[in-house]
């Protein structure tokens, strides 16, 4: 841990903390502050001028990134049917009906989304309490309770990014890998901030895009111009 604190002190050090960086300048220097001994993500956290605690100005929803999010993601479906079949040749990795309720209720967690068709959300409702607190319970404003199975694993497959305020009004979100293009991290983000940006609520009052920082996994955040993103 010592050797790391050092490391990530000496990362810091080299961010000026009064500046608003432009994206392409950001993106080279969280690039160089990445110091993990693994491939970090390139993480985007957005403050932004919302009353979380009021349900009018909660935001969630999910875009799907031009060049994904260079991670595998295993997809399970709930399913019966034709649509069993459907989400099979789609791509997914796990399908089942009642008997996948049963495996997930009996501890059973290794998939990384879920999507699940309107006709089984009676059974899938019973593991609100475990998929719910882990961000995998299939949800109809993110496009994950569907009839559209197939062009829903293949969104998530393709680098579907979801997205949501916490309680402090914030957002975060992987938007891509260190070893990606700058120019695929760029359009990356972008699209990201304009999907961000089309979500604002109504009841949202003054200045919109308070703060969007961007860091590595494990790197210093390095803080943005958001008028970059107003103005576009």
């Amino acid at each position: 841990m010592g050797k790391t604190g050092k490391k990530h002190e000496a990362a810091k050090k080299k961010v000026d903390r009064t500046k608003r960086y432009q994206l392409d300048e950001a993106l080279k220097l969280v690039k160089e502050l990445a110091y993990a001994g693994f491939e970090e993500s390139v993480e985007v956290a957005v403050r932004l001028g919302v009353d979380a605690r009021k349900s009018d100005q909660q935001i969630r929803g999910s875009v799907v990134l031009p060049h994904g999010t260079g991670r595998k993601v295993r997809v399970l479906v709930f399913a019966k049917g034709d649509k069993e079949v459907e989400a099979r040749e789609a791509g997914a990795d796990f399908v089942g009906g009642d008997d996948m309720v049963e495996k997930v209720q009996g501890g059973w967690l290794d998939f990384d989304k879920a999507v699940a068709t309107p006709d089984m959300m009676g059974q899938v409702g019973k593991l609100g309490r475990v998929l719910g607190p882990r961000g995998l319970m299939p949800n109809p404003k993110v496009g994950t309770v569907t009839f559209e199975v197939a062009h829903a694993v293949k969104e998530i497959k393709a680098g579907k990014v979801e997205f949501r305020t916490d309680k402090g009004g914030i957002i975060h979100a992987a938007v891509g890998r260190r070893s990606f293009e700058d120019t695929q991290l760029e359009e990356n983000i972008r699209t990201f901030m304009e999907t961000l940006i089309k979500a604002k609520p109504a009841a949202s009052k003054g200045h919109y895009l308070k703060s969007v920082t961007l860091s590595s996994t494990i790197g210093p955040g390095v803080k943005l111009d958001t008028a970059q993103f107003v103005s576009r």
